[in-house]
């Protein structure tokens, strides 16, 4: 049973919404979101990677950078582009890519349930990683990026959201690459707190994405209550932001494989040796080969597309990370013929997002690669049997689209 609450979300004022709302920091790197922002002096980029603001050549991780994002986003509060709601509210916020629509709730998770494994995590973190977000939230005083959680849907819930998205939202814009966002307040003291004991009811959550978000959040607490030992377990450090959403909504989107060179092979000795594993055969297409079910995958050499199926004994069904494909993969091919043995740090593998299409795999390979590898999407099934068992999932598993703005609600700390 995990809890989730309303919160007085520091906002924008519905005029400066979509010049605030920012994809999410770690999707670009600064020379791009100084490319972003250009000519917009209220992109939520200039708290969330406030080095754009900067000279150049600033370390990223310096004092400096988490000051001038406190900074940023005081001046948002002050110059009254961003105000703070009187009293706790949930939101809707619904975005709909490409005709398919999801919504989910807006509000406050728990650090203790987190810490209770009442929400559930299938990733490692990296401390770096998690170390720029502490200082960030800690800098700010404020959970500045929401976390994407999921929980087994319960139908009453859905019934409330419905009527309210019957009325007129606070946002409604169109990103630049498409993507609806609309959000609606419930500010109703009653229907928070229907809300509240219906998903108290609702069993744990998962963590879709966002797990360095979500432990940094979660250490700042712990530091908070160091810092605070009368603490009582309602201050608003205590909780993080989140934005829950019911996991048959969801969509997890392919992540493909492009790699460098085939580890000293010919490709005639690097077919032979992937047909002790798989079933190789020329993809069942003129174009690029993405695969229609587990324990396929696509394969582009030499620009040829080949289909690989898996062969029975080359992985446990059983087992909720070895039937991955992902795992198939890296157990049968990736490391025992490429010499690909640790994906996150091995430079000779690169990863991409689905959303970019096969297109990009295609081009990849005539750039700075030699070989990719298209795969059947994770499924939401996969990533909950996995987190219930507290097991982790390999490395770039999944990939959801579309992606949370940040800046349209902030969690301030007190």
């Amino acid at each position: 049973m995990a809890v989730f609450k309303p919160f007085k979300a520091l906002r924008p004022i519905p005029e400066y919404a979509s010049k605030v709302a920012a994809l999410p920091y770690d999707v670009m790197n600064s020379e791009e979101a100084k490319v972003m922002v250009e000519g917009n002096a209220y992109s939520f980029l200039h708290i969330d990677k406030a080095e754009i603001d900067l000279p150049d050549g600033t370390y990223l991780y310096s004092d400096e950078v988490y000051a001038k994002a406190a900074e940023n986003l005081k001046k948002f509060e002050n110059d009254g582009i961003m105000k703070s709601d009187e009293t706790p509210c949930f939101y809707i916020y619904r975005q709909i890519m490409n005709g398919r629509e999801q919504t989910g709730l807006v509000g406050c998770a728990s650090v203790d349930d987190y810490i209770n494994n009442h929400i559930k995590k299938h990733e490692l973190t990296r401390a770096d990683k998690e170390a720029d977000r502490i200082r960030h939230v800690d800098t700010c005083d404020a959970n500045t990026g929401p976390i994407f959680l999921c929980y087994k849907g319960k139908s009453d819930i859905a019934d409330i959201i419905e009527e309210y998205k019957k009325s007129e939202p606070v946002y409604d814009f169109v990103t630049d690459d498409g993507i609806a966002n609309t959000v609606w307040v419930i500010n109703d003291e009653s229907d928070c707190k229907k809300i509240c004991a219906l998903l108290g009811d609702a069993g744990d959550f998962y963590i879709a994405d966002g797990h360095h978000r979500c432990a940094s959040a979660v250490n700042v607490a712990k530091m908070r209550r160091e810092q605070n030992p009368d603490y009582n377990g309602t201050e608003e450090f205590n909780f993080f932001l989140a934005v829950l959403f019911p996991a048959e909504s969801l969509e997890i989107m392919d992540y493909n494989r492009v790699v460098k060179d085939l580890n000293g092979n010919t490709k005639e000795e690097f077919i032979e040796k992937i047909s002790e594993a798989f079933t190789v055969e020329k993809a069942p297409c003129n174009g690029a080969y993405h695969p229609e079910k587990k324990h396929t995958f696509g394969m582009y050499l030499d620009n040829e597309w080949y289909k690989l199926t898996a062969k029975e004994g080359t992985f446990d069904e059983n087992n909720p990370v070895d039937q991955l494909d992902v795992s198939i993969l890296q157990k049968n091919l990736l490391t025992p013929i490429l010499n690909i043995g640790d994906p996150r740090t091995d430079k000779r593998i690169d990863f991409i997002g689905g959303i970019r299409g096969l297109g990009e795999l295609e081009r990849r390979v005539s750039d700075d690669m030699e070989l990719a590898f298209s795969m059947y999407p994770t499924t939401l099934d996969d990533l909950m049997d996995i987190a219930d068992a507290n097991m982790i999932m390999p490395p770039k598993s999944t990939w959801f689209e579309p992606k949370l703005l940040s800046g349209l609600f902030i969690h301030k700390l007190k």
